[in-house]
């Protein structure tokens, strides 16, 4: 791994709290502050936080000042850590064993507890359940901050860490990041190890800023990529912009806050926006099929999966990315998101296994956050990065965590109508809405 990335975050501050991944491991690697330091701000911030967020399930004080033991350890034996002792929540769903959390502590990590996914007895998966209550979106108490990533969204944008794991099965991680206004990537599929039979659900990151983003896809693959951002190109990336993707209805407020971010990145240089019409087929019911939830036999879904993946792979022969929202709708409340798929607009990758991240695009007039989306061909998680480290330079996005001012009214929230019991993975066999 390359180690030039000591430059500060666009809009970032001092304190340790709103300190991105690689501020953090730079500072423990020039002996600043220590790793035991680090952790030890970090579960304090859980603690005054979380009562209200209900971002985590578990919070592990002792295994985490055991690792963080282990990574000084590693550091006075002059071992290179690139992630040396940044804080990690992990998603519930991954737990210790994952590859992408082993990877994560090879890198030097240390994991401070797990977080909360979607409970039992809603159709829907964009929630978080805990003990304690739903999740809070740290923006709007009244509204979820997304799913099934649901506490890792969380635990970033309020900044009790700077990088947590999440899975994206259908929009898993960019639905969250998109309503807690941080960074969530879907690497192209088969970068990490699929974590269903179908090879839909992929391991991704949730972060504030592009760069710890390009420090987890480096400890993914360690041997194959430096953990840079790309430089900026001397031609922007030819982009098309699509609301819809031909078949979903997002609401209007929300196409045209992606759209106004999409036009500041073009305005900046960082994309060259076409107009190319895209008008795809709704993957609903293959996806459901490939997960085994549809009436569709396997063969029929894998015929169809062929065909969409194909059409997909064509809009890339003409263009080098895509742009939409990220979901169709803003945040719905704890109630749940009525008959609209919040997924609509994310999980068509999935099935054809583009990379794919969403960017804070800003609010809607009503206030409510909205993700720009923005996906490119098959391996060129490059590119994604080099626009999105534009659009931080642009003012689209950004590394510092939201201020939870409400932290202190409890009772904001409703409870939803589902006893809130926390299963597995967020994706299920259930539509993800």
């Amino acid at each position: 791994m390359t180690r030039d990335m000591t430059a500060a975050c666009p809009r970032g501050s001092d304190e340790p709290g709103a300190w991105c991944a690689h501020t953090t491991a730079e500072r423990v690697r020039a002996g600043t502050v220590g790793v035991r330091q680090t952790v030890d701000d970090a579960l304090a911030r859980v603690t005054e936080l979380d009562p209200e967020l209900r971002a985590f399930t578990e919070v592990w004080p002792e295994y985490a000042a055991g690792v963080a033991a282990g990574v000084e350890r590693r550091l006075r034996a002059g071992e290179w850590l690139p992630l040396a002792g940044v804080p990690v929540a992990l998603k519930r769903a991954e737990g210790l064993s994952s590859h992408q959390t082993r990877r994560l502590i090879e890198a030097g990590c240390v994991p401070v507890g797990a977080t909360a996914t979607p409970g039992r007895g809603t159709p829907w998966r964009t929630w978080g359940a805990t003990e304690r209550g739903p999740t809070r979106n740290p923006h709007d108490p009244g509204r979820t901050p997304g799913g099934s990533s649901a506490g890792s969204a969380v635990a970033v944008a309020a900044g009790m860490v700077p990088l947590a794991t999440g899975s994206d099965g259908a929009g898993s991680v960019r639905v969250p990041a998109a309503w807690c206004c941080v960074l969530g990537l879907k690497p192209t599929n088969g970068v990490v190890p699929a974590r269903d039979r179908a090879g839909l659900n992929i391991a991704g990151p949730l972060v504030r800023c592009v760069r710890d983003a390009a420090y987890w896809l480096a400890a993914m693959r360690p041997a194959a990529a430096p953990a840079a951002v790309p430089p900026a190109r001397r031609a922007p990336p030819r982009t098309v912009w699509s609301a819809d993707l031909g078949f979903a209805d997002p609401s209007a407020p929300v196409a045209a806050t992606a759209l106004a971010a999409l036009h500041v990145l073009a305005s900046a240089g960082a994309v060259e926006l076409h107009d190319t019409p895209v008008r795809w087929d709704d993957p609903a019911g293959c996806w459901l099929a490939l997960r085994g939830a549809g009436p569709g036999a396997a063969a029929e879904a894998a015929r169809e999966r062929v065909a969409l993946t194909a059409r997909v792979a064509g809009l890339f022969e003409r263009t080098e990315l895509l742009a939409t929202p990220t979901t169709p709708n803003v945040p719905h409340g704890h109630r749940g998101p009525g008959e609209v798929f919040s997924t609509a607009l994310t999980w068509t990758f999935n099935i054809t296994g583009q990379p794919a991240l969403s960017l804070p695009a800003g609010h809607t007039p009503g206030g409510e956050p909205v993700g720009l989306q923005l996906v490119a061909r098959h391996g060129a998680e490059a590119t994604l990065l080099a626009v999105a480290r534009a659009a931080e330079r642009a003012g689209v996005g950004g590394c510092a965590p939201v201020p939870v001012r409400w932290a202190s009214s409890p009772g904001a929230a409703p409870p939803p109508s589902a006893r809130p019991v926390v299963d597995g993975d967020g994706g299920g066999s259930s539509p993800v809405r």
